[in-house]
């Protein structure tokens, strides 16, 4: 405990960061989509496997919808990353000085403060490629191979997290391949490993066959939509500041050229291939910046323990000289990354110059009045219409927020034609009026033979987001142009 407690220390302080910032909004879309699935249990959604909603099952069910209760569990896994990387260190013979800089590498990257503020699976699956990597540094240095059990249960949570965790598993199956690790492919614990994260995987896979891999065409279209409108188009130059600090790109650097070029290095060479392969197939094939964060993790790792080698070889004059140099780059880049927590309030300078830069805060405002201006209609409306009346829902974010606050109201559960709420249905029996947010005059007009516009999307800091903006009006719907099953078959489609 010793030799470990600096670690608990640095997680410590991120997590009482987010401890006391991370009620300051509301609710996220995203988080709002996750809460409602989570009343949904099963083995598999159209956007994600399903451990994050049993997480959040988990969270609602101890503390309720709180915010900062329910954020908890993603910044509990942003903080065992933080201590898991400074043990990963310790395993590659680091000593005090090289884990607390791993650690700090991990408590200051943008994505991981970012992801401790909400409740995402990116949180989690950043979590389970770290401890993969962790597992794989115990096995190089203990060659026991009875870690690759654990690695095997790391990358099957992780593919029950987010299947990008797959690119991981390529990272490793071609690091065993390309360095002396090789040798594991006769012993029976390597293929342990692999059934383990088989078996982890397969009611997912079973539940995927049942509904026609419905998750891979989602994610060709997400895919598809993000190369079209650019957001994978800065993927090599956003790396040195978004998976990880800008001010930590030397360390990084030197963590890849350690694993690569030192004899030191060498025995862990699998996870300089663990880094490289997935960066590689993430670049060919138009990923996301923010996909490879957890693979930085193990540099931050490497290039801590070969810096304290370098420092222990260095005069003490110039050794406390490249401390003090080290130290206030971090220090300036714990600032930096402090500046993307919620830290002011709407419209204050930090809003301004900071939230306006990162679209998820925006996502968080105005949830509970849309829902309130949806009621205000609902109770404008004829008492026959009230008796039928349905909420038709044009995204997740619209659909989950009805369903978060309008039970208080006395609203029925909003239907919606996006991702896992189409499977879902439309009850039964169906609905003969509709209250309609979240789609174009021109969509209401194929579906139903009249739409009058009832009431506007606002929230009381006329802050700009996708629901004032895209799509303000709320509409009033009835007479529905085909039977409801034929409407439902082709109304199904991913957000």
């Amino acid at each position: 405990m010793r030799d470990t407690w600096p670690l608990f220390a640095v997680a410590a302080a991120r997590m009482l960061v987010h401890l006391l910032t991370n009620s300051q909004y509301g609710v996220h879309r995203d988080e709002l989509a996750t809460f409602d699935d989570a009343h949904y249990l099963a083995w598999g959604y159209v956007a994600y496997p399903p451990l994050t909603p049993f997480i959040a099952r988990v969270a609602i069910v101890l503390l309720g919808y709180s915010l900062p209760g329910v954020r908890f569990f993603g910044a509990l896994a942003q903080c065992a990353a933080i201590v898991i990387t400074g043990l990963m260190a310790r395993e590659m013979g680091g000593k005090r000085l090289a884990r607390v800089t791993a650690a700090l590498a991990v408590a200051i990257a943008p994505v991981s403060i970012l992801w401790g503020a909400l409740f995402q699976y990116t949180a989690f699956d950043y979590l389970w490629w770290v401890l993969a990597a962790y597992f794989t540094a115990r096995l190089l240095r203990s060659e026991d191979p009875r870690w690759w059990l654990g690695i095997g249960v790391a990358v099957g949570l992780g593919m029950m997290t987010r299947y990008t965790m797959g690119f991981l598993a390529l990272g490793i199956t071609g690091g065993v391949l390309l360095t002396p690790a090789r040798r594991y492919l006769r012993s029976p614990w390597l293929w342990a490993g692999v059934i383990a994260t088989i078996a982890i995987l397969l009611p997912n896979v079973v539940w995927q066959a049942r509904h026609d891999f419905i998750s891979a065409e989602f994610l060709r279209y997400l895919h598809a939509r993000d190369v079209r409108i650019g957001r994978t188009s800065d993927f090599l130059p956003n790396q040195f500041f978004v998976p990880a600090n800008a001010f930590t790109v030397p360390l990084w650097a030197v963590g890849l050229w350690y694993y690569f070029a030192t004899p030191a290095g060498k025995r862990f060479r699998l996870l300089g291939w663990m880094f490289v392969i997935p960066f590689l197939l993430f670049a060919f094939a138009k990923g996301r910046d923010y996909y490879t964060a957890g693979s930085y993790p193990m540099l931050f790792a490497g290039g801590a323990v070969w810096s304290e080698h370098w420092l222990a070889g260095l005069d003490a004059a110039r050794a406390r000289l490249v401390r003090k140099l080290a130290w206030s780059v971090f220090l300036m880049g714990a600032i930096m990354g402090t500046l993307l927590v919620p830290i002011g309030s709407v419209n204050s300078w930090w809003w301004q110059h900071v939230a306006s830069r990162i679209d998820d805060f925006h996502e968080e405002i105005g949830w509970p009045e849309l829902v309130s201006t949806v009621a205000s209609i609902r109770d404008a409306l004829p008492k026959e219409d009230q008796a039928g009346l349905g909420i038709l829902a044009g995204n997740y974010g619209e659909a989950g927020a009805i369903d978060l606050y309008g039970p208080a109201r006395g609203l029925p559960k909003a239907i919606s034609g996006v991702n896992s709420y189409w499977l879902r249905g439309y009850g039964d029996p169906p609905p003969r009026t509709l209250i309609v947010i979240g789609l174009s005059r021109s969509a209401q007009e194929r579906y139903f033979e009249s739409c009058e516009v009832a009431g506007h999307i606002t929230n009381r800091y006329n802050v700009k987001n996708e629901e004032t903006k895209n799509h303000p009006d709320i509409f009033v719907c009835r007479g529905l142009r085909e039977s409801w099953p034929e409407f439902w078959k082709e109304f199904g489609y991913y957000g």
